[in-house]
């Protein structure tokens, strides 16, 4: 059985195991982490036996831990792959996440999977064939708005999945081959370059300079806050926090924010339901704004907005504190009313736009004294703080505690007394012990003290909620005699709740096969493998183009397709405007031209479903580099 989505969960990254943990200790419901290989996050490898350990931790709250396996696969890829799959079904993994449909023709073990960003859900077409085939959670676009989530909602069966908070990709994501034409690294084999974050210049089509040294294609990030409810209307279920690159201090910050979020809807919506137990308690007021972000878009879900893109820098460079009053020989004033600290980091755009960083040794009053005197700030720069160091000290220590909340109830018998445990999911653990009973002297005082006692359930994963003395006299019980019924209560409720937890079963594939919605695929399907082409064909495909990684598509074609449109963001698009006068005359629309080094990108616009089409070519110089490599994955079994 599919949960229903009348049940939210809360989606954290993991790096490591390590962060996983912390997440799920900061209130996460499931988190997402890569394995061994073949990650759209190469850089982030876990080994099968972490995976476990973080696992086992996950499942003591009845969270999940889904794997990211979201590459696309060689065909001599496809046996070390299954493998993998074999190996993290044996350490109980929850689900895998996967963009390649090849998966779905070798055979896997029954683990669940979830059709990630990467498959590029953007329709309502698209949702409904992957519903069908056997996906069991579906990763939305991110370009998405209410109303198109709302429709494939109201079309579909699975658990619908969208991105709430963190960096966003400029393009559609699968849909970027910049990295791959450039640097034979490609981004749908977890090796993306980040292109779009470089410094680009904008001419229109005489050539004359819209913008210079602006990040054109870095956008905001994103900050669905605003948004949840109207997404639990809209037919989501998980939200997905970003970041399987970011440190530990964003991952509990993040998480802890949009767990307090969700907890305020669950409180407000009896009728809704958190997917794992347990809450968790932290040592600071969460404030996303304090660790790694380039200012909050959102997006696309309200429809398009004049200002998403980071155009200045695709840096972080933090809350905005004042401007320059004063400069000494070893320090600079800034005129703010924000409260700064010894070692803060703060930031300023010097003379040729570059953002440079400091470090403030000291701060007297608003003098600030850095680790090293900038030599090209002035009056009048605004200047910005990246680092909370008090904040950050609070994150870097041990910042929140998650428990169970339990029941404890003690009756008597002729023959001695039982405790019985009870948590949040009614699963229940009991102990009994032989005792010769002896009335107290003083009934309120030792009740009191029979209550304490049994409360105490130290580091534990419970906490006490409720104690219950269902006794029919009020009886003097030795400490010693409750320490061990607690503990052999505790014991008995952990193996209750360990037996009871199951993994989300896969999801059988409808019968007949169902059609996928076109019968021709370019390259822009990312089909690398026979297994996958093998899986379109099954689906009524007829024509299958090979990936972009095959080196199939030599000629100018679009290296990227985004919903993030430069007419729209300098007023030209043609929907609200005509053109307007610049300082050489009328700046005109179309073609318009990205300029980074040598490399020339010709945009063009399609003004139906409102996109742009970033065109370019492979370079020569890396088409050997992209050839399909032969990569044998053999991992050794734990």
């Amino acid at each position: 059985m599919l949960k229903t989505r009348k049940h939210l969960e809360l989606l954290a990254p993991a790096k490591n195991a390590e962060f996983g943990i912390e997440a799920i200790n900061h209130g996460a419901d499931a988190v997402y982490i890569g394995g061994p290989a073949f990650g759209a996050r190469s850089k982030a490898p876990n080994t099968v036996a972490d995976i476990a350990r973080l696992v086992k931790h996950a499942h003591r709250y009845h969270a999940e831990v889904f794997v990211a396996l979201n590459t696309i696969f060689h065909d001599q890829e496809l046996d070390g792959a299954r493998q993998l799959v074999e190996q993290l079904y044996e350490a109980e993994v929850d689900a895998l996440i996967v963009q390649d449909m090849g998966l779905l023709e070798l055979g896997l073990p029954p683990i669940q999977l979830h059709a990630s960003t990467q498959t590029d859900i953007r329709t309502v077409d698209k949702a409904v064939f992957l519903d069908q085939v056997g996906f069991s959670q579906l990763v939305l676009a991110r370009e998405l708005d209410l109303a198109t989530v709302q429709k494939i909602a109201a079309a579909t069966t699975c658990n619908l999945e969208y991105f709430i908070h963190g960096a966003l990709c400029v393009a559609f994501s699968g849909q970027c081959f910049i990295s791959h034409a450039h640097t034979g690294r490609s981004a749908n084999r977890g090796e993306c370059s980040q292109e779009c974050r470089l410094p680009f210049t904008l001419e229109d089509q005489k050539g004359r300079i819209i913008g210079k040294d602006q990040h054109f294609l870095s956008m905001k990030d994103n900050d669905q806050s605003a948004n949840l409810l109207a997404l639990i209307d809209a037919g989501v279920s998980s939200f997905k926090i970003e970041g399987r690159y970011k440190d530990l201090p964003y991952v509990k910050n993040a998480t802890a924010h949009y767990r307090l979020l969700l907890d305020g809807i669950l409180h407000d919506r009896p009728e809704l339901a958190k997917s794992s137990h347990g809450s968790s308690r932290f040592t600071f007021s969460p404030q996303p704004e304090k660790t790694f972000n380039r200012s909050a878009t959102d997006y696309f879900a309200n429809g398009r907005q004049a200002d998403i893109g980071a155009f200045d820098t695709p840096k972080f460079s933090g809350e905005a504190l004042g401007k320059v009053s004063k400069v000494g020989s070893d320090y600079f004033e800034v005129d703010t009313e924000v409260e700064l600290h010894n070692g803060d980091g703060v930031c300023f755009f010097d003379v040729h736009k570059e953002l440079v960083g400091l470090r403030v040794n000291s701060v007297v009053g608003r003098k600030l004294y850095p680790n090293e005197m900038p030599v090209d700030i002035r009056r009048g720069m605004a200047v910005f703080r990246n680092r909370d160091h008090a904040f950050m000290r609070l994150l870097e220590k041990d910042s929140a505690q998650r428990k169970i909340a339990v029941t404890l109830r003690l009756t008597d018998s002729e023959q001695g007394f039982q405790l019985s445990v009870s948590d949040e999911a009614g699963l229940v653990g009991t102990a009994f012990c032989l005792a010769d009973k002896q009335l107290a002297d003083n009934p309120a005082q030792a009740q009191q003290s029979l209550r304490d006692n049994l409360a105490k359930l130290g580091n534990t994963d419970f906490v006490a909620k409720n104690t219950e003395l269902a006794t029919r006299q009020a009886w003097f019980v030795p400490a010693s005699l409750v320490n061990g019924l607690r503990r052999d209560a505790i014991t008995q409720l952990q193996l209750a709740r360990d037996a009871a937890y199951q993994r989300p079963p896969r999801r059988p594939a409808s019968e007949p096969p169902a059609m996928y919605p076109e019968d021709t695929l370019s390259y822009l399907a990312n089909v690398y493998n026979q297994k996958a082409r093998a899986f379109y064909q099954k689906h009524g495909v007829k024509m299958i183009a090979a990936a972009y990684e095959a080196n199939q598509e030599l000629d100018e074609v679009p290296l990227m397709i985004t919903k993030h449109c430069l007419r729209f963001s300098h007023g030209l698009c043609p929907k609200e405007a005509k053109g307007v006068i610049g300082v050489q005359g009328t700046v005109t629309a179309e073609p318009m031209t990205l300029i980074s080094g040598k490399d020339r990108y010709t945009l063009k616009f399609d003004c139906k479903p409102c996109e742009m089409h970033v065109m370019g070519k492979m370079r020569k110089s890396v088409l050997q580099l992209a050839q399909p490599q032969a990569v044998h994955f053999m991992p050794r079994r734990p």
